[in-house]
């Protein structure tokens, strides 16, 4: 499954948000009259004004909102880290996880010993956790109906639920909750998230970067080129931190600065 990620939402016209909240700060206009005068090119002039001076609290009044579906829960962990934001994730409690979907790293997956190896492990994983989630969910039934029933797991499952559908599905979202520990980080999951420009300016500043994982540097990538559309002076200057002067990742350097300027060198 491809990542992909969707601009859900943003502030109406961010950019003259972000111009309003500077003009408040720097001229003795009253709030009654903060839009007027505020044309592309006045507005574009206070972003540029606040990027020149590092002032960076009016970009935070202007937010996006951003669906993200295909990527691991190895990324997810990854992502919620970015503490300034807002996140909803799929549950491994609610979610089914029988048939779980999976992501492949392309190293492994061009390799076919460990693409092997990697598959295999995966299919036990499934499983095992349908094995775990059945087992438990029958040993509610049993429990609440105060006696062992005969028959397999599923079989004793499927009796009950065609004469309790809803206890059934409460015991099976148990059930699941448990049996999520079974799960790899490569199973995919979808997660909703907000940020605001400044945030996400920081996001974008670690994330784009070379040496950043290369699943939520895709991520980072998606995002930064749907902001560029609807906001392209409040995100004319972002992606990885090297773009603006050297690197800070020290001796950890990719060492591909003038390849990277040049993949986000922007007209």
């Amino acid at each position: 499954m491809a990542i992909k990620v969707t601009l859900l939402t943003h502030t109406p016209d961010p950019e003259k948000t972000v111009a309003m909240a500077a003009k408040l700060c720097y001229s003795p206009s009253g709030i009654e009259d903060i839009r007027d005068g505020l044309t592309e090119e006045k507005t574009a002039s206070f972003i540029d004004m606040l990027s020149s001076l590092g002032h960076a609290s009016p970009v935070e009044h202007a937010s996006f909102t951003f669906g993200i579906e295909g990527i691991s829960r190895a990324c997810s962990h990854q992502l919620v880290r970015h503490r300034i934001a807002s996140y909803s994730q799929q549950s491994q409690r609610y979610v089914d996880g029988t048939k779980f979907d999976f992501v492949t790293p392309p190293e492994i997956e061009k390799n076919p010993r460990a693409n092997e190896a990697y598959t295999r492990a995966l299919e036990v994983e499934a499983k095992a956790y349908k094995e775990i989630r059945d087992a438990l969910a029958a040993g509610y039934i049993s429990e609440y109906l105060g006696e062992e029933q005969s028959g397999t797991d599923e079989e004793i499952i499927n009796s009950f639920k065609e004469t309790n559908k809803t206890q059934c599905s409460a015991f099976i979202k148990k059930a699941n909750e448990d049996a999520r520990f079974i799960l790899p980080n490569a199973s995919t999951t979808k997660i909703v998230c907000t940020f605001n420009t400044r945030s996400l300016q920081n996001f974008f500043a670690h994330r784009c970067c070379n040496r950043a994982q290369w699943e939520i540097r895709e991520v980072a990538e998606q995002m930064l080129l749907q902001c560029l559309e609807v906001a392209p002076h409040l995100f004319k200057n972002c992606g990885p931190s090297c773009l603006f002067g050297p690197c800070p990742e020290g001796n950890m350097c990719c060492g591909k600065q003038k390849e990277m300027r040049e993949k986000y060198k922007r007209a």
